[in-house]
């Protein structure tokens, strides 16, 4: 206003739109002697620092600012995998120069770790906006959320610790095996006296052990592939290798983890709690590290894969030195079992004829290393986008049953 006063005084002539103009200039020289920078301060805040998918953490911003500022504008940076929920974000307030705190509610939709609290700020005090930035640093790890099996993959042999696992083996336990003649130093306890009547002579009862069972997750991570950021086949192993820790670890067996690709990452074999927060901690911590070098088994610790262990891969075999490490583990007499997390359903489709060709003899690819590994007497099963993780263990089940009938 005091600006069209002015100008309309020069352009006219016309002292009286001077005087008319002067308290808008009388004005605006008092909000510019007045205004300056009301030093926002953010300080950033989570309920707790571990969550599921799914779940929602609230996120608590503490403002403050040297001054009463009229609209402030506070926009919390989340990464891809968290979204707000309720609250929206950018948000205006007010702050009257004392603290003020807003809360964010946040929906964990995917696993991973992260780093928040990186906040913009942006004061509006009239004429001037000033922003500023607060920097991160309260850490959040969503966890993925264990799918359900039905029945796990027993090993061909347990350890000689107790469990939940029935040995083929005989010994003292639960289940029935068979019945045997008396021998001296059996206790009474085990007489089957019914049979000893038919019989005419001393028999016991023979019984199998509860063992329990060291399983090796094999998580193959040299190469993935995927749909956008989010979907692809790691984000399929992740979760697969989450459900099988929590489960075997419910049945009181050691897991070890193994993250062979571009780095190699491992966890000794344990049990209990704190073993499945450490699992699933280094599966946050997992990621597609390219890396040409050659890796065999032999940089894999001897400790990690403790004899007589099952060993559970989960790759999607695009690449041919984890398709030979696995080979080289059943070379050395491990029990290994094969969950192909499927590729085929995030390849783009094939555009005219010499794609297709080439598509379609990819898949022979595929079909001739998986008549491999069934020939080295591995059970191997293709896992795809969708399908539940139970079917697929349950075909190894089948296979693993019909191959032992097989060689009997």
């Amino acid at each position: 206003m005091a600006a069209l006063g002015l100008i309309a005084a020069l352009v006219l002539g016309r002292v009286e739109l001077v005087a008319l103009a002067a308290p808008f200039a009388f004005l605006l020289v008092l909000g510019l002697g007045r205004d300056g920078d009301p030093d926002v301060q953010a300080r950033f805040s989570l309920d707790r620092d571990r969550a599921l998918e799914g779940d929602v953490v609230t996120a608590t911003i503490t403002l403050s600012a040297s001054g009463p500022v009229e609209r402030l504008d506070v926009y919390l940076a989340l990464p891809p995998g968290l979204e707000p929920v309720e609250t929206p974000n950018p948000v205006a307030l007010r702050v009257d120069g004392h603290e003020r705190r807003h809360e964010l509610r946040i929906r964990c939709g995917r696993w991973g770790g992260y780093l928040l609290g990186e906040v913009v700020l942006r004061a509006s005090t009239g004429f001037f906006v000033y922003e500023r930035t607060a920097q991160p640093g309260e850490p959040l790890k969503v966890y993925p959320r264990a799918e359900l099996l039905n029945e796990l993959l027993a090993p061909l042999e347990t350890q000689a610790f107790a469990g939940n696992q029935v040995a083929r083996t005989k010994g003292t336990g639960i289940e029935f095996a068979d019945i045997r003649a008396f021998t001296h130093g059996d206790p009474v306890r085990r007489v089957n006296w019914r049979a000893s009547a038919r019989r005419g002579e001393l028999l016991v009862n023979e019984s199998h052990p509860e063992r329990n069972t060291d399983v090796i997750v094999f998580l193959d991570t040299f190469t993935e592939a995927a749909r956008g950021s989010l979907e692809g086949t790691l984000e399929l192993a992740v979760r697969a290798a989450a459900s099988l820790a929590a489960q075997y670890l419910e049945r009181r067996d050691r897991v070890g983890l193994i993250s062979f690709g571009g780095v190699l990452n491992w966890l000794l074999p344990g049990s209990g709690a704190v073993q499945r927060l450490r699992i699933v901690d280094a599966l946050l911590d997992t990621e597609i590290v390219l890396n040409y070098a050659w890796k065999g088994i032999d940089v894999i610790p001897a400790r990690t894969l403790p004899p007589k262990a099952l060993v559970v891969a989960l790759t999607p075999l695009l690449d041919e030195r984890a398709v030979t490490t696995l080979l080289d583990l059943r070379g050395r007499g491990f029990d290994l079992a094969v969950v192909e997390v499927s590729p085929v359903p995030f390849t783009p489709s094939a555009k005219g004829a010499a794609e297709e060709l080439a598509h379609r003899l990819w898949l022979l690819r595929r079909e001739e290393l998986r008549a491999q590994y069934r020939r080295a007497g591995v059970p191997i099963v293709e896992w795809r986008e969708g399908a539940p993780l139970a079917a697929a263990f349950e075909e190894v089940r089948t296979w693993r049953r019909y191959a032992r009938q097989a060689r009997a």
